[in-house]
């Protein structure tokens, strides 16, 4: 598997997104990227600017889960060279991904190694469970299972104050009363690369929060144990 995850996609653009993408595009003749903005209500909104931004790279096929059906996503992704799930309400993006029936098909894709770059809600998306996310279940869907091509779970945004503390930390420990895996807590500009069954911080700063322990700041370069 090729993962590359965010908090954000860049500074006031997307420039995190494009550089970990380039290399699974720049030597293909006409790459797609399968683009799912399904965490959004207003997906139209962002559309040109990430056109534009992978203008000259890659080509974007939007997937609308409302509008098409599975077969028809399911080509998108079939024949895209690489996967963009941007961000928005995690709960949104995890259940149009079930309704639409393709979060299988998803999910076959990345471990058999199409590469998924996300932030925020797609970085969130690749955990076992989506119940890290921040976000309200405004959608009121009954679908928390994730994508599971990671043993982590995700939180995006993380941000500490000046005592080095977490208005999350609480209630990220919780979390532990009712399941083991380790939550890894992205802050904006954090970057985490999974290859295969690796998993390091290439970039930013990220700590991991482990069932019984206390959180744990990581170290860019060094591989993350589950």
């Amino acid at each position: 598997m090729e993962l590359h995850l965010f908090s954000s996609p860049g500074r006031d653009d997307i420039r995190y997104i494009i550089e970990a993408s380039r290399p699974y595009l720049e030597d293909k003749p006409d790459p797609i990227v399968a683009y799912l903005p399904l965490a959004s209500l207003y997906a139209e909104k962002w559309l040109e600017d990430n056109e534009k931004a992978f203008k000259g790279l890659a080509r974007l096929e939007v997937i609308n889960a409302e509008l098409m059906s599975q077969k028809e996503i399911e080509e998108i992704i079939r024949v895209s060279s690489l996967v963009y799930i941007p961000g928005g309400n995690t709960f949104l993006l995890n259940h149009r991904l079930h309704v639409s029936g393709v979060m299988p098909y998803l999910r076959k894709k990345v471990q058999a190694g199409l590469p998924l770059v996300g932030f925020s809600a797609g970085a969130i998306l690749c955990g076992p469970n989506i119940l890290t996310s921040k976000d309200m279940n405004t959608v009121g869907t009954p679908y928390f299972d994730g994508l599971n091509v990671s043993p982590f779970n995700f939180f995006a945004h993380y941000a500490l104050d000046a005592h080095g503390q977490s208005v999350q930390d609480e209630w990220l420990d919780d979390y532990h009363f009712f399941h083991d895996n380790p939550v890894i807590m992205l802050s904006d500009g954090a970057h985490v690369g999974m290859a295969g069954k690796k998993t390091l911080l290439v970039r930013g700063e990220a700590w991991i929060l482990r069932k019984d322990h206390e959180k744990e700041k990581l170290e860019e370069g060094k591989a993350i144990k589950p």
